[in-house]
């Protein structure tokens, strides 16, 4: 049975459980591409009670609506805006949180010849037991620091850094001691995050980067199922597109997306695609569990339950 005729219809979420349930199991091969609504669903948001809890001194401060907008505000000296994100990476970075919807994904592919690509920075794939040889973080990494010139292609790891800062700062300002240099140049460090010109590819984005053209050349005829979950519209360039064009190209390929409110794919490849509305924990949980006839009744659940956190 080819993918395309497991579903030619949308009829239920019950239903596109077991469609994507089938073709987990039939691929040959699996390629993720995941955004942040993944690790949302792992309850690691950048606002509401979590950034409230994490930062009410800055919150009184300066009055942040999130994580996001108190990342960019220009702070008066380097010990403060070191003092924020010390502590932004250490939460979203290194910090224990749960990792339930990484771990049930892992225990569903990990099996298959699979490959990651991810815009998300913080981690989180290969903290749950991902292979590091199977992930592609293409915007960067929160643990990583680059000289901010930057002066060459390096990046240093700031675990050890970002710990002493986080323990140590008082009046949401780190000890002047503790700002981080360049160790080549001695310019300020920054974060190796895709913001600016100024991103530093160094030599493990460029391995993984081939690694993963290697996995795609090696399965872009194959039984391949490309899974998007809990990705934006801010750069669909990086997995949305792509993906749906090798669905396009390839008659032997599936499409799912799993997406809370943005679950979408173009008309030409509906016959390949499945596309799920709910929250990606609890789609994936019911896919561990094999509950295609309840499945209907969590999404409708998670999309209650994310309607009143809004209101």
């Amino acid at each position: 049975m080819s993918f395309k005729n497991m579903m030619t219809k949308e009829d239920g979420i019950g239903r596109k459980i077991r469609w994507l349930k089938k073709a987990i199991e039939t691929a040959e091969a699996v390629l993720i591409g995941a955004g942040a609504g993944l690790s949302s669903s792992a309850g690691m948001t950048y606002s509401g009670d979590r950034f409230k809890w994490l930062f009410p001194d800055f919150i009184r401060a300066y009055h942040f609506p999130d994580m996001y907008s108190a990342g960019f505000y220009p702070y008066d000296t380097p010990e403060e805006h070191w003092g924020y994100w010390s502590r932004y990476i250490y939460h979203n970075r290194y910090e224990e949180n749960d990792r339930k919807p990484y771990e049930i994904l892992l225990g569903l592919v990990g099996h298959k010849d699979y490959f990651v690509l991810t815009t998300n920075v913080d981690h989180q794939f290969q903290l749950s037991g991902f292979d590091k040889k199977r992930l592609f973080y293409t915007q960067g990494d929160y643990g990583l620091w680059q000289c901010s010139r930057p002066c060459c292609d390096k990046t240093w790891d700031n675990e050890a850094a970002v710990r002493r800062m986080v323990t140590s700062q008082k009046d949401r300002r780190i000890p002047s001691a503790f700002l981080p240099h360049c160790p080549v140049c001695g310019a300020p460090m920054t974060m190796n995050l895709r913001c600016d010109n100024n991103f530093v590819q160094d030599e493990g984005w460029y391995a993984a980067h081939s690694r993963y053209e290697d996995f795609f050349r090696r399965h872009k005829s194959s039984r391949l199922l490309l899974l998007e979950l809990g990705v934006g519209g801010k750069t669909p360039v990086i997995i949305k597109y792509p993906f749906w064009q090798m669905t396009a190209e390839n008659p032997r390929a599936a499409f799912a997306c799993i997406n809370l409110g943005e679950a979408v794919c173009p008309q030409d490849i509906a016959k390949q695609s499945v596309c799920i509305d709910g929250d990606i924990g609890k789609v994936l949980l019911e896919l561990k569990n094999d509950r295609g006839s309840d499945a209907e009744a969590v999404a409708s659940l998670a999309c209650s339950e994310n309607k009143k956190s809004k209101e």
